[in-house]
């Protein structure tokens, strides 16, 4: 039964639903239903990343109401020439032909291309799965077609969220399946499976430096040679969690190593991980200046350093941060990075008022910090991002604001949006961020946001933040 979702009493009283993680089930603390886009848009779609593949021509096979979206994308980010669409129409239901239409509809579009594109990303949709269409069949075809063109299954379909690989995971093992084995270059490694560079500051790239290999990663490829000389790396690193299933089928189907280094804001795990991935790196690469018995060594005392000055570094950025902040409300959505839970911890260890962490489920990865803000800060609210109410979370925050209620500093787009406030951080993804630099680098960026507003409007309603890198 439909039920009516007002203001309220007065239509003045506002009800958003939250819980307080004390009493928050795990993994889904709300209820799944009707759900609600926010207008907070920064955050990639698979349109965004397919386009990192250099040179490549995405193909969106789907009913019209659904290709507005993809088609949006594609223009307001420029690519418009790098995109195209086979429109699903109801007489390709009835009469079966639906095989048919996606081998033409692509042939038709690669033959009135410009330049032939080394590769092509085919995405179907749900219609597809609902009316089993024989899709093994139909890229068979294609390359039997088009014997020069590398060709990848890709999916837009939203029956997918909610079982096996999601389709942010799916999207990110597409874009390496097109990867073809080369001889392995031991002076070579390859980040892979984010969608924005990582920073060179990173502790990631630090180490990659210290350890003198030649670092390959897909947001730096400017051409699809380039893009394929990913294949000759040894070993692949991965930091985004969501990357996980896609690095290590790529591993197994190149024969290579793949080690995940998690993102997070906890010192004890960004070291062991930096000390693992040094073990990996000895193991199984030699540096582009010579191979060194010593070469262990010498990665340990990068280790040693990276660790030693990211937490001098840290302490410092606390305490500066924490000082001009004090007890402003803070508010954090799962947009900004991979591990909210993750940065509310340390930030509530810290000192800060952490009061509102947004999020509509939590990884198994976060269980430890699920557990431990449970027992540690049973008041801290969590609130949902898609829950059909928070259509008026905007319009109650506004309601609030004229009646003493405190500066609110927002991390993420759309707790900026929840919340109404001009004080926010504007990343999403972690912005290349990983290690001690992306706990100084977001204690940073909060110093900037208290103090200097942002027009929210205008910032958030831009598709893709960051997908710049695409356009090559």
């Amino acid at each position: 039964m439909l039920k009516k979702i007002d203001f309220g009493k007065n239509n003045r009283e506002i009800v958003i639903p939250g819980v307080r993680i004390a009493e928050a089930d795990f993994p889904a603390p709300f209820r799944s239903g009707l759900e609600y886009s926010s207008p907070a848009r920064g955050t990639w779609n698979i349109v965004h990343t397919g386009m990192l593949i250099p040179e490549a021509h995405e193909i969106y096979v789907c009913a019209a109401g659904c290709i507005r979206g993809v088609v949006l994308t594609a223009a307001e980010m420029g690519a418009s020439d790098r995109f195209s669409t086979v429109a699903v129409r109801e007489n390709n239901l009835l009469d079966g032909d639906m095989e048919d239409l996606v081998v033409d509809g692509v042939t038709d579009i690669i033959n009135k291309l410009p330049a032939r594109p080394p590769a092509v990303l085919v995405h179907t949709s749900c219609v597809h799965h609902f009316t089993g269409v024989d899709l093994d069949m139909i890229y068979s075809k294609l390359r039997e077609r088009f014997p020069d063109i590398d060709f990848a299954d890709c999916y837009m379909n939203p029956i997918m969220r909610k079982s096996g690989l999601t389709p942010d995971q799916l999207m990110r093992s597409r874009l390496y399946m097109l990867l073809k084995r080369r001889p392995a270059d031991r002076s070579a490694v390859a980040i892979v499976g984010s969608d924005l560079p990582t920073r060179e500051d990173s502790d990631l790239k630090k180490l990659l430096a210290g350890a003198a290999l030649k670092t390959r990663e897909i947001t730096s490829c400017k051409t699809y040679e380039e893009y394929q000389q990913m294949a000759e790396s040894t070993v692949f690193i991965s930091n985004y969690p969501d990357a996980v299933p896609g690095a290590d089928m790529l591993a197994e189907r190149l024969e290579a190593v793949h080690f995940h280094l998690p993102f997070s804001f906890d010192p004890d795990e960004i070291d062991e991980g930096l000390k693992q991935l040094s073990q990996i790196l000895a193991a199984n690469c030699e540096p582009a200046k010579a191979a060194d018995s010593y070469y262990l060594a010498e990665l340990e005392s990068v280790v040693d350093s990276i660790i030693s000055e990211g937490r001098s570094a840290c302490t410092e950025a606390f305490e500066e941060t924490l000082s001009l902040i004090g007890d402003t409300p803070i508010a954090i959505d799962y947009t900004y990075c991979p591990r909210p839970l993750s940065l509310a911890r340390m930030l509530l260890d810290k000192g800060f008022n952490v009061s509102r962490v947004y999020l509509d489920s939590i990884p198994a990865r976060d269980k430890p910090d699920f557990d431990y803000l449970q027992q540690n800060y049973p008041d801290l609210m969590l609130r949902p991002t898609v829950h059909a109410a928070m259509r008026f979370a905007h319009a109650a925050a506004d309601c609030t604001q004229n009646h003493c209620r405190p500066q609110m500093l927002a991390i993420g787009q759309k707790a900026a949006y929840f919340e109404n406030t001009e004080n926010f951080v504007n990343i999403v993804e972690g912005g290349g961020m990983n290690g001690y630099e992306a706990i100084t680098g977001t204690l940073g960026l909060m110093r900037d946001a208290f103090l200097h507003k942002k027009p929210v409007r205008d910032l958030i309603q831009i598709k893709g933040l960051g997908c710049e890198v695409c356009i090559r």
